[in-house]
């Protein structure tokens, strides 16, 4: 069972599923917003998306198997404590389970096309761990999509079927707000994408991949996601200064728990130069992931003004 969690990233898996609660009770239901899903329909959802992301986790793990013994042997799963062809079954399973769930979820909503999401879904993450991963940009880009997917598939799900020109207003305040928070993950986890790929560059190499750091040398790469930590940092500090102005509590939460730990990993990517120091920031960006999906809890006790 350990080695299972190990191998479908169950914190990663954790923190989807969190996500996406309170974004339907600490977001939608304080607001009265009209809502298609009932605990029932949105547990399936949440079920479904996490068997998807796992079935990738686990797919993704299986064909990394030469380039982690290079570059993690000590955190090999695949091959060691559980067999290839079972880790390929269980990616089989949870697939099917999740597109089976998505399958009746958007029959129960009358939204049938929308059982397309998971197909689709489900054929990305397994393409991009056969083939897009190799190259520069685009398996990074991929996973980041699919993962702001996971926010707004929430709402795709609960606001968009219950559109009326009575409540239309709200319910696209609403969405705006999840996408929000998924171009937000979004540049997080594509920041994440890339320290793990000039972490990974000695086995990627070996298996001839053509990722950043690769293909523009490790120094070069470091220096891009220099550049790029400052996107994340000014679009905070612009959502900050557009909507949360009035509201001191939500200042003071996004200046100490969002914009500090951005500013600390754009001074300290800049000379990071050794896969500890590479480590460490990838997991400030998982704690900056972290704390903005708790800022969600923020609108339930009314400091966020909807407009």
């Amino acid at each position: 069972m350990k080695s299972f969690l190990k191998l479908i990233r169950w914190k990663n898996l954790l923190l989807i599923a969190l996500i996406q609660v309170l974004i339907k009770y600490a977001l939608f239901q304080p607001f009265n917003v009209d809502v298609t899903l009932n605990g029932f329909g949105f547990s399936l959802l949440v079920i479904a998306t996490l068997c998807i992301a796992a079935a990738g986790n686990i797919i993704n793990d299986i064909y990394d198997i030469d380039t982690d013994l290079i570059n993690k042997p000590e955190k090999v799963i695949v091959s060691k404590s559980i067999s290839e062809p079972k880790a390929f079954n269980l990616f089989l399973v949870l697939t099917i389970i999740g597109v089976c769930i998505g399958f009746y979820l958007s029959n129960l909503i009358d939204k049938t096309g929308f059982a397309a999401i998971f197909i689709f879904t489900s054929a990305l993450l397994y393409l991009y761990s056969s083939s897009f991963k190799q190259t520069i940009l685009i398996g990074n880009i991929i996973v980041s999509v699919l993962v702001a997917m996971s926010i707004i598939i929430v709402g795709l799900f609960d606001l968009l079927p219950v559109i009326t020109p009575e409540n239309q207003q709200a319910q696209l305040t609403m969405f705006k707000i999840l996408l929000d928070y998924a171009l937000f993950a979004f540049m997080i986890n594509l920041l994440r994408e890339i320290i793990k790929d000039i972490e990974d560059i000695k086995g990627d190499t070996k298996a001839n991949m053509r990722t950043l750091p690769i293909v523009i040398g490790r120094n070069r790469a470091t220096k891009v996601l220099f550049v790029l930590s400052f996107i994340p940092l000014f679009a905070a500090t612009y959502y900050i200064i557009t909507y949360l102005y009035k509201y001191q509590v939500a200042v003071v939460y996004f200046l100490l728990f969002v914009i500090a730990p951005l500013l600390y990993f754009t001074i300290k990517i800049f000379k990071a130069n050794n896969k500890n120091e590479l480590h460490h920031l990838s997991n400030v960006l998982k704690l900056i992931m972290f704390f903005g999906v708790l800022s969600l809890l923020l609108y339930k006790f009314n400091y966020i003004l909807i407009n």
